[in-house]
């Protein structure tokens, strides 16, 4: 699992190591601004591990609105202590999965290799892929106080309209699956990009092949935010 901590976080964390909460991993981040605002060139760490190069390309408020800030102090910590465990949850429970801990959240990045994939030009949940996402449900359930973020990527072989319709089918299929085993609809967001946001070099099989992936990112919500600050007095 990789963890990134900014490095305005150091003195922060150092402090916090002092009162016996070293264990946790906290993320420090002053850029505040992505949040609820149109995505451009800064729209953060955990937008960079979703949309790879190129995420300056136009800007989405809806994700924005899910990813949010992140949050500092005594609070961040906590919410970095629980979102750790969480992280750990999902790999023990998906070993094939890339799970990432990024700023707040998890980024969690199923390709062709890895958890949940889809045949050549198909969006159906198979067999396997129900197995992956039925564990990753049961971590959902057992952390309840999380958004989701599910984006859908393609590779930039085919035509582009039909690459972010395929793109849109298969990030729809994982989220409807994921709600049909009785998780709430409203911790959902959808999102799809097609072939314009490639992680890898589509000129190489094996790049192609990681670039058709769906990425999952879970996020606190406003309660854990506010239970964190509470708890804290920040």
């Amino acid at each position: 699992m990789k963890t990134t901590i900014k490095k305005t976080g150091i003195i922060l964390f150092t402090m916090l190591a002092a009162m016996n909460l070293s264990n946790c991993k906290s993320v420090e981040n002053a850029n505040n601004k992505q949040k609820g605002a149109v995505i451009g060139a800064t729209g953060g760490a955990i937008l960079g591990a979703i949309l790879g190069n190129n995420i300056g390309k136009g800007g989405n408020s809806e994700l924005g609105a899910v990813i949010g800030g992140v949050v500092g102090g005594g609070a961040g910590v906590l919410i970095g202590n629980k979102m750790d465990k969480q992280a750990q949850k999902i790999e023990e429970e998906i070993p094939g999965a890339t799970v990432e801990r990024i700023d707040d959240g998890i980024v969690i990045t199923f390709d062709e290799n890895s958890g949940v994939f889809f045949a050549t030009e198909k969006y159906n949940i198979n067999t396997v892929s129900q197995d992956n996402l039925n564990k990753l449900a049961a971590v959902f359930k057992e952390y309840p106080d999380t958004n989701i973020l599910v984006v859908g990527h393609t590779d930039s072989a085919g035509n582009e309209d039909y690459n972010m319709t395929l793109s849109k089918n298969r990030a729809n299929a994982v989220t409807n699956y994921l709600t049909s085993q009785g998780l709430n609809y409203g911790r959902f967001t959808t999102n799809w990009f097609g072939e314009s946001q490639p992680m890898h070099d589509n000129s190489t099989a094996e790049g192609r092949a990681k670039n058709r992936r769906v990425n999952v990112a879970i996020l606190p919500n406003q309660n854990m935010i506010d239970t964190a600050k509470q708890q804290t007095g920040n």
